[in-house]
């Protein structure tokens, strides 16, 4: 089965794809709501709000918006012409289709609540930062029409700036399937309706739902690149070392990258900034990159780093895991959010919260459980049995870490001897990988008479990255040019295959 392990990635990631009908995915991620107080949002039954406005631009279906509209039955609207109008609630197709009442919305969970019986509440606001704010639309404990109290939906909808994310977070959704057959749907159309996309089992049908989040995404589409640094004194002023934007912008070739006050002198490269000690004049300041044939705008963002931006219990400035000072460009998963504000830093569907511990016997230790030198809240495979922490679940409830399986009172995850349905992990300890984590050579120590010919590098989303073959024994591989993060090491010896991995700081 360990042959297998990447081949299982490639199709997780296909598995997401096959869900949408436009360049959105949907991908389930752990749940965890947004808790905190937002402004009451006022409505009548079956009516959507006035124009919000919105604290940043948010890119939806390739049209950047400024202002929203709320619907009280889930859904966030971005056609103006909706603000104060009646809102539909009966409907029987499901997205995309022309013909759909509501187009160019998200549908957080859109069917009809009533929202003048004084049950629940609807809010709405922004939380975090610039770049990374949050708009946040959230309806708690709102009556079905017609069940009323006998059936009510808690919900959320949040969008991230810059990214464009957009997440969808089901406290509890239930059934009232007296009243238009029950249906509702999460998901996203488009302004025709030809277009949309749907979580998997959420589309127009009867379902009940708790406890689960869904992502909606689309490739990186916008050519911006972040610097957010922590602010010192929380004035906004900081001096930024453009040479980090320039590593990470071209790795083969830094100085090929000039930077400038504005784009047009980015595009006609005229008065370059001539420091790359810069000292940013407003915050957030853009200033624009070129090189390379390409003009990129720099997001230029000071951040009071003693707020845990995500709630996650780590320190904002210890997740600045390769210490080049740009917390923005820290991704250990890859899924397009910074670790400062990922509650789940490493992808492995356990909330960081509950993977930053401490060791019993070192109080100044991490938790490291399978003693890879990468923490647990950075590893998604926490008890190195070769199989994902996301595979063990299995009671497929979306938590792991409730997943106990011999009912020896420690999870599975956490757990080498517990690996169902998987053989025992092979990775053989007379060859280990060195140092690690690493930034710029990762060594090999083979203590086996064998020749290892070919050394893959895998992302964790399971794409080749870097492949090495040699008729000598390969012992050693560069990787300063790969990004932060966290990386799959497949060593091939003889007729088998090993696999590691490795942390790039």
């Amino acid at each position: 089965m360990i042959k297998n392990y990447f081949q299982t990635i490639f199709f997780l990631v296909i598995s997401f794809q096959t869900f949408a009908q436009s360049n959105y995915t949907v991908a389930s991620i752990p749940f965890q709501p947004y808790s905190g107080s937002l402004p009451v949002l006022s409505t009548s039954d079956d009516m959507c709000s006035g124009l919000i406005n919105l604290p940043f631009s948010f890119d939806f279906y390739g049209t950047a918006y400024n202002q929203v509209v709320v619907s009280t039955n889930g859904y966030i609207d971005f056609r103006s012409s909706s603000a104060n109008v009646m809102s539909p609630w009966a409907f029987n197709a499901t997205i995309p289709n022309s013909n759909f009442p509501v187009k160019n919305a998200i549908l957080g969970c859109y069917h009809d609540m009533n929202n003048s019986d004084g049950q629940g509440t609807l809010n709405y606001g922004v939380y975090g930062t610039a770049p990374y704010r949050k708009f946040i639309v959230s309806f708690y404990n709102n009556s079905h029409f017609s069940c009323n109290a006998a059936a009510k939906s808690s919900f959320q909808m949040i969008l991230h700036e810059t990214s464009n994310l957009i997440d969808v977070q089901v406290i509890n959704k239930q059934i009232c399937a007296s009243w238009n057959g029950g249906k509702a749907v999460i998901g996203l159309i488009n302004s025709s309706g030809t277009l949309g996309i749907a979580a998997p089992g959420r589309n127009t049908g009867v379902w009940t739902a708790s406890n689960e989040g869904w992502r909606f995404s689309r490739p990186s589409y916008l050519n911006v690149y972040s610097f957010v640094k922590c602010d010192a004194n929380t004035d906004g002023i900081e001096e930024f070392n453009l040479q980090v934007v320039q590593n990470d912008l071209s790795p083969s070739n830094p100085s090929a990258i000039t930077f400038y006050l504005t784009q047009t002198d980015a595009q006609t490269q005229s008065n370059p900034i001539s420091n790359l000690m810069y000292t940013n004049i407003s915050n957030p300041q853009t200033i624009y990159a070129s090189g390379n044939g390409v003009v990129k705008q720099v997001i230029l963002s000071g951040i009071d780093c003693s707020i845990d931006n995500d709630n996650d219990t780590v320190s904002t400035n210890l997740e600045d895991i390769n210490s080049d000072t740009n917390l923005a460009y820290d991704d250990t998963d890859a899924d397009g959010i910074p670790n400062y504000l990922d509650n789940d830093d490493d992808g492995d569907f356990v909330l960081t919260s509950l993977e930053y511990v401490f060791n019993r016997t070192a109080t100044t230790t991490i938790l490291d459980t399978d003693s890879d030198s990468i923490p647990n809240y950075l590893d998604n495979d926490d008890d190195g049995d070769g199989v994902l922490t996301i595979y063990e679940d299995y009671n497929d409830d979306g938590d792991p870490s409730n997943d106990d399986t011999n009912s020896n009172g420690t999870p599975d995850y956490l757990e080498s001897a517990v690996a169902l349905g998987l053989e025992g992990n092979s990775i053989n300890n007379v060859i280990n990988l060195f140092p690690n984590p690493t930034s710029d050579v990762l060594n090999i120590d083979n203590k086996t008479n064998e020749i290892i010919s070919n050394v893959s590098i895998y992302s964790i989303s399971g794409a080749l990255i870097k492949e090495v073959k040699s008729t000598n024994s390969i012992e050693s591989i560069a990787v300063s040019d790969l990004q932060t993060g966290i990386y799959f090491v497949k060593l091939s010896i003889n007729d088998e295959v090993k696999n590691y991995k490795f942390i790039k700081k």
